[in-house]
């Protein structure tokens, strides 16, 4: 990329010009309104306010895991990269839930009159939202929601020509993507390496899609960890400090996706390898399901129940809500509207403002600015109640 440089009067001059040939424009311009804004035209292109998915196929990715093709209703997908998500909006029973799941299909899937978006959900242990997808979803059936959202995917201003990837579990799916992305040759130079973190060979996500991908490109490798399968005659164990250093370039750009235990482990071994900041980037970290892990929590408030006072512009409830679980999760479970997308603190999308009592922030992915802070406002998918609550919350 180059830039013209016109001179130092003619570029410091260029100021003034636009406004003057602004000026001409709105004295010469029609008096009838124009409806049409090319901008705001565009803007909803590339970021839909709302989009209605038809479910078109859904494969099994391993014994616990599915795939899900998705086409839109309306023939238009935005265009996204490898490693931003999905937003889907469920109605479940009288609640309204709005759950993310990053886009495991390559970008030029979603290109022209036949394109589609693929999510892999895993279930793996009884959870919501994945046990109504595997119990009520169907061919055929409409989902609504929205895309893209998410900052963690491959920069080529920032990141190395090199990438190695740590995985764990269904931590799989940006990396896959990246993978077909790389593939199909729309990242001309790339070269990906997976380490890929799983319990037994039985049960690993997507493990025939990629041997594929790695058969048909030699700029993807993918090696499989397993941390529960004595008899596998691969890499055991856990990926640690030792196995990073096995495969990694001394410029690789490193990027993680998997739980949040898992993390912690892969933090310490990039501080003891000496990766920079600059050369590790993680995928938003999901909030633990049990809070007590996480550090300062009053584990001594779990199986308290608290009264939370909501108010939504004149509108006033009061609904439950035990301290050991979001207060996100108390406003689903009453059936109050609230929009979330990241689930972990990081995008801010169910932003509330905390009139009355105290409640307890999480560490991982707190993305409040600090004037938020200061002004008591934080994001109700990453903070629990320490006492009764009176809260403020947007109109949706």
């Amino acid at each position: 990329m180059s830039i013209k440089v016109q001179g130092f009067l003619k570029d410091i001059q260029g100021a003034s010009r636009v406004t003057e040939a602004r000026r001409e424009s709105i004295a010469t311009a029609s008096s009838v309104p124009d409806p049409k804004d090319f901008v705001r035209e565009l803007a909803d292109k590339l970021h839909p306010d709302h989009m209605t998915f038809r479910v078109q196929s859904i494969r099994e990715a391993s014994p616990t895991a599915r795939v899900y093709r998705l086409v839109s209703t309306d023939g238009h997908l935005p265009v996204f990269q490898s490693g931003q998500y999905l937003n889907f909006r469920l109605r479940i029973g009288k609640s309204l839930l709005t759950r993310p799941y990053t886009i495991s299909s390559a970008p030029c899937d979603a290109l022209g009159p036949d394109g589609y978006v693929e999510v892999t959900i895993r279930r793996n242990r009884p959870y919501l939202v994945p046990d109504y997808f595997f119990a009520n979803v169907r061919v055929g059936d409409e989902l609504e929601g929205n895309m893209p959202f998410g900052t963690f995917y491959y920069e080529p201003l920032r990141d190395s020509k090199t990438v190695l990837a740590l995985a764990g579990g269904s931590g799989i799916t940006p990396f896959f993507s990246l993978a077909r992305e790389i593939a199909y040759g729309k990242l001309h130079g790339l070269k990906l390496t997976i380490l890929y973190g799983s319990v037994h060979h039985s049960d690993i996500i997507l493990k025939d899609e990629l041997d594929a991908v790695c058969r048909d490109c030699k700029d993807v490798k993918v090696v499989h960890v397993l941390s529960g399968d004595p008899e596998w005659d691969g890499e055991q164990g856990f990926i640690n400090k030792e196995l990073i250093a096995r495969y990694k370039g001394a410029d690789d750009t490193v990027m993680f996706c998997g739980p949040l235990a898992m993390f912690k482990l892969v933090q310490g071994a990039m501080d003891e390898l000496g990766v920079t900041c600059r050369r590790f980037r993680h995928d938003v970290l999901g909030q633990p399901t049990d809070p007590t892990t996480i550090p300062g929590f009053p584990a001594e408030n779990v199986e308290k129940l608290f009264h939370l006072t909501v108010r939504r512009g004149i509108q006033e409830d009061v609904i439950n809500a035990y301290g050991g679980e979001p207060i996100a999760v108390a406003l689903e479970r009453a059936a109050i509207p609230v929009d979330t997308h990241c689930r972990c603190g990081e995008c801010g999308y169910c932003r509330a403002q905390l009139i009355e009592g105290e409640i307890f922030v999480s560490p991982y992915g707190d993305g409040r600015r600090m004037m938020d802070k200061e002004l008591g406002w934080f994001h109700a998918c990453s903070a629990w109640p320490v006492t009764d609550l009176t809260i403020k919350i947007p109109i949706l």
